[in-house]
């Protein structure tokens, strides 16, 4: 059997020979034209050009955070699940509708966090009973968010988010998974410094109230301080070499400068057969992010732009409906 060590090496490899694939930036054409009308701080591109000689689409959109004009806003539902067109005719017709969280098929919740006018209205799942030789075990995941502030500053961090805090516990460092026999977990689990040393905690990464406006949860994280650090294996998704296989991809990120980046890879299909985690990750930071993370994708990948569709999603009856979107709307 393949020992942890040897697959991380295999799984790094695989992520640099992605990385130079892409290495020549992929070139992009403005579409504002078809989706219009559009405020000036929004914009649209469009690129067909292959990556690794497969056939590839992608869209992403930019969106000026300091535009006051706009609104970063999210909706949710409550045992139930609207496609995202539902969402936006539920929404007066909002600028932008997108997937994101991942969520259960057979209770329709969220799994993960979702902030709505600085409320938490969804949480993550911070426990995963194991099954096998693991049985009577549990592992508790950090699952990670993007986040928008009152103040319009933008984060991506890992969140304890669950029922027993008013607002997440913000993790800046790379995570730990726990693995234990407890199958309940609580804040002091993943921080017990938070006990004694808040201030120093704060110091080292650890924020005890991460409030922000607006924020939605997927994962895994993609770029750290501009640059490719992936962490499927520590939030649980798409471990080990599940890292790199294609599909449609829905990822959000940031640059330095304000800008919000929404990325759409369509897939699963014979113009488009999707991208990697590490392919997605290099087009972020060829798109000058410098914190990124990846949400739900496969058949829930789908944006609307003054309710037009983007990319072509991937079920063959169309739109999958979602319990949570991220929206943008014009004040």
């Amino acid at each position: 059997m393949m020992n942890t060590r040897l697959k991380r090496i295999i799984n790094f490899s695989l992520l640099i020979i992605n990385s130079i694939a892409l290495n020549a930036q992929l070139k992009w054409t403005s579409v504002d034209s078809l989706y219009q009308p559009l405020p000036s701080s929004v914009h649209i591109y469009l690129t067909n050009e292959p990556i690794d000689t497969a056939p590839f689409r992608a869209y992403y959109l930019v969106a000026d955070i300091k535009d006051k004009k706009l609104n970063f806003t999210a909706d949710t539902t409550l045992g139930r699940r609207f496609t995202p067109t539902q969402f936006y005719q539920k929404d007066f017709q909002p600028l932008v509708v997108v997937n994101c969280t991942f969520f259960s098929f057979a209770t329709n919740q969220n799994l993960n966090v979702v902030i709505k006018d600085g409320k938490m209205v969804g949480y993550n799942i911070h426990i995963i009973a194991g099954h096998g030789k693991d049985t009577l075990t549990y592992r508790h995941p950090i699952g990670s968010a993007i986040g928008i502030s009152k103040s319009r500053k933008v984060d991506v961090a890992w969140l304890f988010a669950d029922t027993s805090v008013k607002y997440p516990i913000a993790f800046e460092r790379n995570p730990e998974l726990l693995k234990d026999s407890f199958s309940r977990v609580s804040k002091f689990s993943f921080a017990p410094e938070l006990l004694h040393l808040p201030k120093r905690e704060k110091r080292r990464g650890i924020k005890d109230r991460w409030k922000m406006k607006t924020a939605v949860g997927g994962g895994p994280v993609l770029l750290q301080n501009g640059e490719i650090r992936i962490t499927n294996n520590e939030e649980l998704k798409f471990v080990g070499s599940a890292i790199n296989d294609k599909h449609p991809r829905t990822a959000m990120g940031y640059t330095k400068d304000g800008k919000l980046i929404i990325l759409m890879i369509e897939g699963r299909n014979i113009v488009a057969h999707g991208a990697t985690l590490g392919q997605e990750a290099q087009i972020l930071k060829d798109l000058g992010c410098w914190e990124a993370l990846n949400l739900d994708g496969g058949g829930s990948s789908c944006m609307l732009v003054n309710g037009k569709e983007t990319i072509k999603p991937s079920d063959a009856t169309g739109q999958r409906a979602v319990p949570a979107v991220f929206i943008i709307k014009e004040k």
